[in-house]
């Protein structure tokens, strides 16, 4: 199961291989990039097997009995399962064109999809096709969020995670010079060109692990901003939603299907309705109000049903 480096992919992963040991199954996830780690390790009872380790992967697919794979590692884990003969689940975060053709390349036997929104793309796209290369089975599994992994008392800071420009990191300097008297938080992303401003109120802080957000970035904001051209989810949303975070969003579909009644829309390219939202939203009774909605779609999100499901789907193709 060799991940790409992206982060939002890596947690949904990691958050769906969790059930899986702890139901006792034998998880190992081998990287497909260089990184730092030299020797295998072992990550919340999953085994991580760096690039560097030279260990044969073509081996241990041979041993095992389901394979599990996405974003640019698919094509080949896809060609080591169909010649050993093992079966293969493809988990979908985005409805790129690519993931998609890749999964219809033969021999996926689940597809994974993080969203209905997604799911609904891959008819789309299946619809041009012979019903012969569609995955065996299909189901959803929206990025897992556990509540109380994240919950804590909300900060002072309107934050950004990630500051490229996709993500929105222009929106948040822009408010940054229209709002001086608000304090700013600025997460570095783990990829693209990051847009840090070098203003009196904009904290930056450097790129911060998953199971450090509650401390180091959600117990420090208030509200958090996600002005994304894209979004095939949304998980951070999620993640702050666990403490009460008001979300104001750009409306994508994979945004406005996690945050629902709760998310707070405003279009990327129109700045003045950000201010003017925020502005609004950081008086006590419009914040009480959306932190009540936020909180209570975090528990609209309770992964515990779909991951039972999920566990369920791999064991019957292991047997």
């Amino acid at each position: 199961m060799p991940p790409e480096h992206n982060a939002g992919a890596e947690h949904m992963l990691v958050s769906m291989l969790r059930p899986l040991v702890e139901r006792g199954h034998d998880v190992s996830v081998w990287l497909s990039r260089y990184g730092r780690a030299r020797e295998a390790y072992d990550y919340r009872g999953v085994r991580v097997v760096p690039l560097e380790a030279r260990l044969d992967f073509a081996t241990a697919v041979r041993k095992a009995d389901v394979l599990i794979s996405h974003l640019e590692c698919v094509p080949s884990t896809a060609a080591l399962a169909r010649g050993y003969g093992r079966p293969m689940v493809v988990v979908c975060h985005n409805t790129h064109q690519q993931t998609f053709r890749n999964m219809a390349a033969g021999g996926t036997a689940l597809a994974v999809y993080n969203s209905q929104w997604m799911r609904a793309e891959a008819e789309l796209f299946f619809a041009e096709y012979p019903k012969g290369v569609r995955p065996g089975r299909e189901m959803i599994v929206r990025p897992p969020v556990f509540a109380e992994e994240y919950a804590t008392k909300p900060g002072k800071a309107i934050t950004l995670i990630n500051c490229n420009e996709a993500k929105g990191g222009y929106v948040l300097e822009q408010l940054a010079r229209r709002m001086p008297e608000q304090q700013f938080l600025a997460v570095r992303g783990a990829y693209g060109e990051q847009i840090l401003p070098n203003l009196p109120n904009v904290e930056i802080v450097g790129h911060v692990r998953g199971e450090d957000m509650r401390q180091q970035v959600y117990a420090r904001t208030k509200v958090l901003l996600m002005p994304s051209s894209y979004e095939s989810w949304g998980r951070v949303g999620v993640e702050a939603m666990a403490s009460g975070i008001p979300v104001v969003a750009h409306p994508t579909p994979g945004l406005a299907e996690s945050l629902g009644e709760a998310g707070i829309f405003v279009d990327r390219n129109d700045v003045d309705g950000y201010e003017a939202v925020l502005r609004k939203l950081l008086t006590a009774p419009e914040y009480r109000l959306a932190s009540k909605r936020a909180t209570a779609r975090s528990g609209e999100l309770n992964p515990s049903s779909e991951l039972s499901a999920w566990c369920d789907d791999v064991e019957a193709l292991a047997r």
